[in-house]
């Protein structure tokens, strides 16, 4: 299992159209193979700040799904990134 998580920067006054626009993106990703969550939200406190959350299967399941990527629009507005791969070797309950 692996996760993707960390945060985006975008502009304050574009975030909620950004986040609007990467809906089906979102519903795209959870109904791939192997997808077990995906989630784009927007930070309380920072208003140009969007988190990125995602848990896959595998990484091969992941690369498939890449394959499509943001789109141009989503790429350009998307000011800083600080997003993480995490390879996950075992689940505990908390």
């Amino acid at each position: 299992m692996l996760i993707i998580a960390g945060s985006l920067r975008v502009e304050p006054a574009a975030r909620d159209a950004y986040l609007s626009d990467c809906s089906p993106v979102i519903a795209q990703a959870r109904a791939a193979a192997g997808c077990l969550d995906f989630l784009l939200a927007a930070d309380p406190l920072e208003p140009g700040r969007i988190h990125v959350y995602e848990r896959w299967e595998s990484p091969e399941q992941l690369a498939a799904f890449r394959g499509s990527g943001p789109s141009d629009v989503q790429t350009t507005a998307i000011l800083d990134a600080d997003v993480h791969r995490y390879l996950i070797s075992g689940v505990e309950a908390p």
